[in-house]
C-alpha cells in the first residue's frame, strides 16, 4: 500500500566466458583432447558451469514463487476493492425500495404510538381533572 516492499532481480550473463569455459585448440598436440587430462580438466569445467546454471536456476525460482505471491495478493486487493466499490454504487433498488418501505412504516408507528400515548394522557388527567 506504501510501496515498501521492493525485490530486485539481477540478471546474469552465463556465455562461455561466464561459465570459466573456453574454446579447446586442437591443433596442438598438447591441447585439445589428446590426453587424458585435457579431458578431465573439459569435464570439471562443464561440470562447474551446469552447477552454476543449476544454482542460478534455483534462485531464479525462489524469486519467481516471491513475485507470484505478491502478484496473487494484489490481484485479491483489487478484487475486494473492485467488489466494495460496486456494493457502493451498484444498488440493488427493490432492496432499497424495501428498505425505504420498513423505514417509512417504523416511522407512521412511532408516530402512532405518540399519539396514542398523548391520548391516554389526557384521559387519565381528565379522570383527575
Amino acid at each position: 500500500e506504501r510501496n515498501t516492499s521492493s525485490i530486485t532481480i539481477k540478471g546474469v550473463t552465463f556465455d562461455s566466458a561466464g561459465l570459466g569455459l573456453s574454446n579447446v585448440d586442437g591443433n596442438t598436440v598438447a591441447a585439445g583432447f589428446q590426453d587424458n587430462a585435457s579431458v578431465d580438466a573439459t569435464v570439471d569445467k562443464i561440470n562447474a558451469g551446469l552447477t552454476k546454471l543449476r544454482a542460478q536456476a534455483s534462485a531464479f525460482g525462489a524469486q519467481l514463487t516471491t513475485i507470484q505471491t505478491r502478484q496473487d495478493f494484489t490481484t485479491n486487493v483489487i478484487n475486494t476493492l473492485q467488489k466494495g466499490s460496486d456494493d457502493l454504487t451498484l444498488a440493488n433498488t427493490n432492496e432499497e425500495g424495501a428498505n425505504l418501505l420498513a423505514l417509512q412504516t417504523r416511522q407512521q408507528l412511532g408516530t402512532t404510538a405518540l399519539s396514542l400515548s398523548n391520548q391516554q394522557q389526557q384521559a387519565v388527567l381528565r379522570l383527575f381533572g
